[in-house]
């Protein structure tokens, strides 16, 4: 969601904070801004626009500085509008800028706090909870606003990551975090504050997690950091090896149908080039976990989400372990009955997922102290959080829509399912050997399916003109049949609906018409009759079928039916196969419509608010 990018140093940092929101555009956002210290005077310049838009005003306004605020904004509290783009600043009774703030996260409290301060000495210019907080910190301000902000920060309610820049300290940025994540990257005789490391990583040799509660003063040459309590602390530093260059589309339209078609890769990664489960993919502490547990937790939302209800299919069947599946948002306030045996698995791609990481904290606080996290990004808030994990190799993935994350968090999950399966002693050689086999073949046969595409675009034309779909699924498919439909609405802003095609005739089917396509995943398992069952159903209403079906499933198309043939059938591993076709019909069908493929309409990366 929103992004900081925040620098001090002896040198002009405009551009380079600019640029550090560049590559945070990925995240999603409806305006950006900036604030910049020079000569003793605050400058803000903020845009509706993309970050290229602020570089074009930086450059006509001649606006430079070496300390400076930078944001990119994803509305929570007001709509989105140039006077609620941060950076917010508060100012003095001559009306000169003396606090600039920049904010992820929700303030709950915000209206009380907003009636807590003087109405005569503020005007409020936006409806945003960051614009309150700024001004609290000028109300409270003694003199210091390290310790400003930590006496103002005890007050709050809420998730929230800052940055803070006070003109009468000139020589100092001050940070906080709460619930969101903050990073401290620092350099050469200059400092950073992040949202994400990807903004600043080349710009630093080393890198600082801020944990919950901690407030952080930067200067050119130091940082001091303080916990909640106001004791000083040292947290770990990392080195950064590795330059992250940014991402370049190279041959690729967008970065969707780039990360799609780079899937074969990451699942290659993922795996470990996977010989057999001997292997100590998770570790060797995990052995007593395994042996340990008798049911799972899976804590997770939207794709993630869809992964683990995959991953319950394959769990139960494969290990005989009890697994439930929870949306986290939903888990933090319901009743539940906690089990100690559990093991508590929570799914995020950016790892920082604020109702996945409050469902995690939610389970451990009812004595659930087995954690395991499946996350794409090491370092992250649920990494941290959980005792072990296991972290995919899908690299940086631009496009909202989640592609290759996907594919990479079920390769991981089936790994998992099948390593119980082992540890319990269910799985027998022959057929671990036999997973393994179809593990080293899954980026090859993922490739297969990438050579589809020409069909899955043709499919597209006839989907570009109708303002509805329904998706069907059987089994473990139906959640893939989920994901379908969910990146149908997400970057072709059509609507579209996935049900278990068992439950067609118990109410979707009063939808069906010659007006609504319904995509059906047809593999050659044992639902398969059943499947045709359903499709007969729709077949009968008038409805036009698109189904993806295995060579093996005697489906061949007719009037009303329209088929593309799987390369192959792939047993249990077959739902990350059908997930691909998916996401290019979705693809081509946004190419075809216009959309901004890569940041549809109010939708986030990194979802780091409740």
């Amino acid at each position: 969601m929103c992004g900081i990018v925040s620098a001090i140093s002896y040198r002009n940092i405009a551009f380079t904070l600019t640029e550090g929101l560049l590559r945070l555009e990925y995240r999603g956002y409806d305006s950006c801004g900036i604030a910049l210290f020079k000569d003793g005077e605050l400058t803000r310049v903020r845009s509706m626009k993309r970050v290229s838009d602020l570089e074009k005003q930086l450059l006509d306004c001649r606006f430079d500085g070496c300390i400076g605020l930078a944001h990119t904004r994803w509305a929570t509290h007001g709509i989105p509008s140039k006077y609620n783009a941060h950076p917010h600043f508060s100012r003095d009774k001559f009306g000169k800028p003396t606090i600039a703030l920049v904010h992820n996260g929700i303030i709950e409290n915000y209206e009380e706090l907003r009636n807590s301060l003087d109405k005569d000495s503020y005007d409020f210019e936006s409806q945003t909870d960051t614009e309150v907080l700024a001004h609290l910190l000028n109300d409270f301000y003694d003199g210091d606003i390290f310790r400003t902000v930590l006496n103002v920060t005890k007050l709050l309610k809420g998730s929230y990551a800052i940055a803070v820049f006070c003109s009468n300290e000139p020589d100092r940025i001050i940070g906080a975090r709460q619930g969101s994540p903050l990073i401290i990257g620092i350099g050469v005789d200059e400092n950073y504050l992040s949202s994400d490391s990807l903004a600043i990583s080349d710009k630093i040799k080393d890198l600082i997690y801020l944990e919950d509660g901690d407030i952080v003063e930067l200067k050119r040459k130091s940082i001091n950091i303080i916990d909640s309590n106001g004791s000083y602390v040292e947290r770990y530093k990392h080195s950064v090896n590795n330059i992250i260059a940014t991402p370049n589309l190279g041959k690729y339209r967008h970065y969707m149908q780039k990360e799609i078609f780079e899937q074969p890769r990451a699942v290659a990664d993922t795996l470990h080039n996977v010989d057999n489960l001997s292997h100590d993919f998770f570790g060797q502490d995990y052995y007593d976990l395994f042996n340990n547990i008798d049911s799972v937790l899976i804590v997770a939302c939207g794709t993630s989400y869809y992964a683990g209800m995959t991953a319950k299919y394959w769990i139960e069947s494969l290990a005989k372990i009890r697994v439930d599946v929870e949306i986290a948002s939903e888990y933090i306030y319901r009743d539940s009955v906690p089990n100690p045996n559990t093991l508590v698995l929570a799914i995020s791609q950016s790892g920082e997922t604020a109702d996945t990481l409050s469902a995690l904290k939610h389970a451990k606080s009812l004595g659930l102290k087995n954690t395991m996290a499946i996350c794409n990004m090491n370092n992250s808030a649920i990494v941290r959080e959980c005792s072990f994990s296991y972290i995919t190799q899908a690299g940086i993935e631009i496009g909202v829509a989640s592609t290759k994350a996907f594919t990479t968090q079920l390769t991981a999950l089936f790994l998992l399912s099948i390593t119980l399966a082992r540890y319990r002693s269910i799985l027998g050689k022959e057929q671990e050997v036999a997973y393994c086999r179809d593990l080293r073949h899954l980026p090859s046969a993922i490739g297969s399916v990438l050579s589809l595409e020409p069909l899955i675009m043709e499919w597209a034309k006839y989907f570009a003109h109708k303002g509805n779909s329904l998706f069907l699924g059987r089994g473990r498919h139906y959640p893939i049949a989920l994901e379908g439909a969910l990146k149908m609405k997400e970057v072709t802003y059509i609507h579209a609906e996935a049900y278990p095609a068992g439950e067609l005739k118990h109410g979707p089917l009063a939808l069906v018409s010659e007006h609504m396509p319904v995509v059906v995943v047809a593999p050659s398992d044992r639902l398969l009759e059943k499947l045709k069952s359903n499709m007969q159903e729709v077949r009968a209403r008038g409805g036009n079928l698109y189904v993806l079906a295995d060579k093996g499933s005697t489906i061949s198309n007719d009037s009303g039916i329209n088929v593309i043939h799987m390369p192959e059938y792939y047993g249990m591993i077959s739902p990350i196969l059908y997930t691909v076709p998916l996401q290019l019909l979705a693809y081509h069908t946004a190419l075809i419509l216009g959309t901004d493929i890569d940041k549809p309409r109010n939708l986030a990366k990194s979802v780091t608010v409740e």
